[in-house]
């Protein structure tokens, strides 16, 4: 049997104060809330080594973000079989930066900005954050994507790939996550409004009929306690 294709195996980060208000929280350190955490253990049991298998996976890239570092530490770290050493802090895989909108929830933004859509405007520079536009934040998910469809593809083409995928995980947040199920399926970034991806839980990307040609949705929300 030919070995299957990688997988991408995205993760949001667990619960925070902030997420479970619906502040908008890019920049800012917020850390997970106590629930956040237990949550995050009872979900790593249930994905490590049963879904997503270490041995198998060969980058996980996090974001420089404590809550999602914290995440990935759980994620991995909950026994001693499956202690993952080699975690990437990814500057270009963190929330997207909401500048004058941090902290910040969609109906206090709406009542000076009435038909403000950050996927349509993005955010405007703050004293304390510069913002993103889509275009930006775009560029940024796209930059993700081609730096694994890179390791994918040399994966694919190496003779003794041992029946193992390259899988990566991504541990991150909230509208980075949607915009890169959006762009991985070669969709208009905008198009990630219609994505949910809740706090802690598991989103699977792939490929069907074994070419990179056609990069899929696999699952959204697996083993969610939470949401959104």
């Amino acid at each position: 049997m030919a070995p299957r294709m990688p997988h991408v195996y995205l993760v949001r980060h667990g619960q925070t104060e902030w997420s479970l208000n619906g502040r908008h929280t890019g920049t800012s350190d917020i850390p997970l809330t106590e629930k956040g955490v237990e949550i995050m253990k009872r979900t790593a049991k249930k994905v490590v080594p049963d879904v997503i298998v270490p041995e198998n996976v060969s980058h996980v890239f996090v974001s420089p973000r404590k809550r999602a570092q914290l995440t990935a530490d759980l994620l991995f770290n909950h026994d001693e079989k499956n202690v993952f050493k080699s975690f990437e802090t990814c500057d270009d895989v963190q929330e997207w930066d909401y500048g004058a909108y941090e902290g910040l929830k969609t109906h206090e933004i709406r009542a000076k900005k009435p038909d403000w859509d950050i996927w349509q405007d993005g955010c405007p520079p703050g004293e304390k954050y510069p913002g993103e536009s889509p275009q930006q934040m775009s560029d940024r998910v796209d930059r993700v994507i081609a730096k694994i469809r890179a390791i994918h593809k040399e994966c694919l083409e190496r003779p003794d790939r041992d029946g193992k995928a390259q899988d990566i995980v991504i541990v991150s947040h909230g509208h980075f996550s949607r915009a890169f199920v959006a762009r991985w399926c070669d969709l208009p970034l905008k198009t990630g409004y219609h994505f949910v991806v809740d706090p802690g839980a598991l989103h699977v990307l792939g490929y069907q009929h074994n070419t990179m040609k056609e990069p899929s949705l696999i699952g959204l929300n697996w083993f969610t306690e939470e949401r959104s």
